[in-house]
């Protein structure tokens, strides 16, 4: 068969067929009285090789190699195309995100495109001072999008750098930083868990809110504790059981405590705090240093349903309960 019968049934040019016999890989077995290049049908089959392989990415020199070293093995092949084509998928993805940060930004001009990707790459730079100014300046005339502040809250490690990242997404304005955080929620890494709900905590918003009030039915004991401190500063009452939780667990209890006492401001909620307060003085498995604490938390709760439990304590059979409620009726009295 002759070189451009072959290039019409096989799709390969002429041309490239003459590469590839230039650089060896196919010999075409024979040629006519006239001189012309002739294909036999094993040489017709080596081409659909070529042509397969180059379909998985190789090069002309691996498919050579391939098709001619008997200890080429498939195996090995394999494994380094998967190799390279997920390199290649992942710096596609990279840059993919990044231009899609970019036009987030609405950019007016080529400065505005590079002021950018000048933060963006100042987002993630290995030096914390760099990552702590970018996150500082980012809120400007063509600000970081939120997603690109989200993704650096989430991975920062350090701490003064975490704080400017918080206070860069409470003040860049876009509704869908709630949302964004919320996912890092359900994160399989405890730390990344914990610098969602820390950075929710400090986004203004009715949004913000319901992403908090949802992590209070979270797994993680830590993103519950921070939802439920936060909602409690903004008198949400869904936050009190979690708020005793933690006083009975002694996690960040004095906070959670001093978020009961702003949740008491009425009261309708003051007795329902000391009624939840006095459920758990009650609980049989509520040991001595957890009811200590619930004890001293009816301190700052007012209402006559905290007065009659702390009567009550002050008459308890463990000295140091009862000593505190005494000490904390004589309080209340003086005031």
């Amino acid at each position: 068969m002759l070189i451009g019968e072959v290039a019409r049934r096989s799709g390969v040019s002429a041309r490239m067929l003459r590469h590839y016999e230039s650089l060896g890989l196919v010999r075409p077995s024979g040629r006519t009285g006239s001189g012309y290049r002739e294909y036999s049908g094993d040489d017709i089959r080596r081409i659909f090789h070529i042509e397969s392989l180059r379909s998985l990415g190789l090069s002309l020199r691996e498919i050579g190699r391939a098709l001619d070293d008997p200890g080429f093995t498939p195996p090995a092949l394999v494994g380094d195309l998967i190799r390279q084509t997920r390199e290649r998928i992942a710096a596609e993805t990279e840059l993919l995100t990044r231009l899609r940060r970019i036009d987030a930004a609405e950019p007016a001009g080529w400065e505005d495109v590079l002021q950018v990707v000048a933060l963006l790459q100042a987002l993630g730079s290995k030096s914390a001072d760099a990552r702590q100014r970018a996150a500082l300046s980012s809120v400007g005339e063509v600000p970081v999008p939120v997603e690109a502040l989200v993704e650096a809250a989430l991975s920062e490690t350090e701490p003064n750098v975490a704080g400017a990242l918080r206070w860069a997404l409470a003040r860049s304005g876009d509704g869908g930083g709630p949302a964004l955080l919320a996912r890092g929620l359900g994160s399989p890494v405890a730390a990344v868990r914990k610098r969602a709900v820390q950075s929710l905590a400090e986004l203004p918003g009715d949004e913000a809110v319901a992403q908090l009030r949802n992590a209070l039915a979270n797994s993680d004991a830590v993103v519950r504790g921070y939802a439920a401190l936060a909602l409690g500063t903004l008198g949400v009452v869904e936050a009190i059981p979690t708020l005793v939780d933690m006083i009975v667990e002694g996690r960040n209890d004095t906070d959670a405590a001093d978020a009961l006492s702003v949740l008491a401001s009425d009261t309708a909620t003051a007795d329902q705090i000391a009624a939840g307060l006095v459920d758990r003085l009650a609980h049989d498995t509520t040991e001595a240093p957890a009811r200590g604490r619930l004890t001293q938390a009816l301190a700052a709760v007012p209402g006559t349903t905290a007065s009659r439990a702390l009567v009550e304590l002050s008459r308890d059979e463990d000295r140091a309960v009862a000593l505190t409620a005494a000490y904390l009726l004589q309080l209340r009295a003086a005031r």
